[in-house]
């Protein structure tokens, strides 16, 4: 699991993506084990960046059972692992890291 995390980081860190956060739910009550958090620069770097990682990790047997993409936010999701790719404005505004965070504390 830690190596699939740190190809999708390592993968996210050399596109541009900013403030990479990954989050642990493992022994939570919620979809994924872990969600990864990234900041885009603009609509079309989100674009791309959905794109680099379906290249990337489609071949190496990733598996991705949905994607929800707009301008703004893009949720990938591969099952154990959640990606959300989000535009600095969302991101502030949604503050899915807190959200994320407190539902683990909570779950303890």
């Amino acid at each position: 699991m830690q190596n699939r995390i740190d190809r999708i980081v390592k993968l996210l860190d050399e596109k541009k993506a900013e403030n990479i956060e990954v989050i642990d739910m493992q022994g939570r009550d919620y979809l994924s084990k872990f969600v990864v958090v990234a900041t885009t620069l603009a609509a079309r770097h989100g674009a791309a960046l959905l794109d680099d990682l379906k290249t990337e990790l489609k071949p190496a047997g990733e598996n991705f059972l949905g994607v929800e993409s707009s301008d703004d936010w893009t949720v990938i999701d591969l099952g154990d692992i959640m990606i959300h790719l989000m535009s600095e404005t969302y991101r502030a505004k949604y503050n899915i890291e807190e959200f994320l965070k407190e539902l683990s504390v909570k779950g303890n």
